[in-house]
């Protein structure tokens, strides 16, 4: 199970904004992205969330139902509208509102969102689901949302576990914290100490804990089973227990970063479902995060999962020499 806001996305023709005549429709949302992660490495997948009534609410819903996300759960708002944000694409053509080639920007559009609404009587709604998951994920969006998502999300980290795991990717935006910043490292740290599964970007935990360093991090957060710290494009370092494993990041072309985050943690926890090792478990992260890395969209589309599965599965030197499209185009010639 996934928790959190789904937004529309209007994809802006490379260059300055004003100059865009035509804009790509399509979906984004952290939870959701990592919904549609899961499905496609085989783990049934529901998501939680409120929509407008409007026609970017239906095409959310339809967009994630036609990847095999269970929608049964979202409820639509008759007096909210659905988010949207605009992705503002750079061509480097040295204008002054233009961003550099293969840069991007977000402008979002989500103030007294449908999904702002999100409360305690959505997870109450969703019991029987809830009940039936071996895993629920969120993210630090949907707790920054409104103080009533908040109170959904301690809510959720409070109920007695029953074997069910919790994720939390940390997702620091400052600017959703506007009017309760001060509270931000607070709630943030009692989230992070309250699951099991835990997933920090190196910079944004710099940001809110004061560190970016995974090993300080492990010391400041020892409660969680495991803990993951992403490094950009580096490295990831991944904590299970005492267990420590740091894995590289693939060789490839970047086309742009947005949705790479989501397609890790995606990828991660498919493999800690499947029961994989730790270090399985980075390199599917790995992999999934760079299907997302060498698209246009929010959403990761997948290689086959078996392809997937043998190249975790590698040995160390021979994911050293991984070049992610040649491995890739490789399977598709053999397809």
């Amino acid at each position: 199970m996934t928790i959190g806001e789904g937004l529309a996305v209007l994809v802006a023709r490379p260059g300055p904004l004003e100059e865009s005549e035509t804009f790509e429709r399509t979906a984004g949302g952290a939870e959701a992205n990592v919904a549609t992660v899961l499905t496609q490495l085989g783990v049934d997948a529901t998501w939680i969330s409120r929509v407008g009534d409007d026609g970017f609410g239906r095409y959310l819903t339809g967009h994630l139902a036609a990847r095999g996300v269970d929608i049964s759960a979202v409820v639509t708002d008759p007096g909210r509208p659905t988010a949207v944000y605009v992705k503002e694409r750079g061509s480097g053509s040295g204008k002054a509102t233009d961003l550099g080639e293969r840069d991007s920007r977000m402008l979002y559009y989500r103030t007294g969102s449908a999904a702002s609404a999100l409360s305690t009587a959505d997870l109450a709604a969703a019991a029987e689901l809830l009940e039936r998951c071996q895993l629920v994920h969120f993210t630090g969006i949907t707790t920054a949302l409104s103080e009533s998502a908040t109170g959904l999300t301690e809510a959720l980290i409070a109920l007695p576990r029953r074997g069910r795991l919790v994720s939390f990717d940390l997702n620091f935006r400052p600017a959703l914290w506007a009017g309760r910043s001060e509270q931000a490292a607070e709630v943030l740290a009692r989230h992070v100490r309250g699951c099991d599964v835990v997933f920090l970007g190196a910079d944004e935990a710099g940001a809110v804990f004061g560190t970016e360093d995974a090993d300080r991090l492990r010391a400041l957060f020892p409660e969680p089973e495991h803990l993951v710290v992403k490094n950009n494009e580096h490295s990831v370092t991944g904590f299970s227990g005492a267990h420590r494993v740091e894995m590289p990041a693939l060789a490839l072309e970047v086309t742009e970063r947005i949705g790479a985050g989501d397609a890790f943690a995606g990828g991660y926890l498919a493999a800690l479902l499947h029961e994989r090792p730790l270090d399985q478990r980075l390199r599917f992260g790995h992999l999934c995060a760079a299907a997302a890395l060498t698209g246009t969209g929010d959403v990761a589309e997948l290689p086959a999962p078996e392809r997937l599965a043998a190249l975790a599965s590698s040995t160390e030197s021979e994911w050293a020499r991984v070049h992610y499209a040649d491995a890739v185009v490789a399977e598709n010639v053999a397809l």
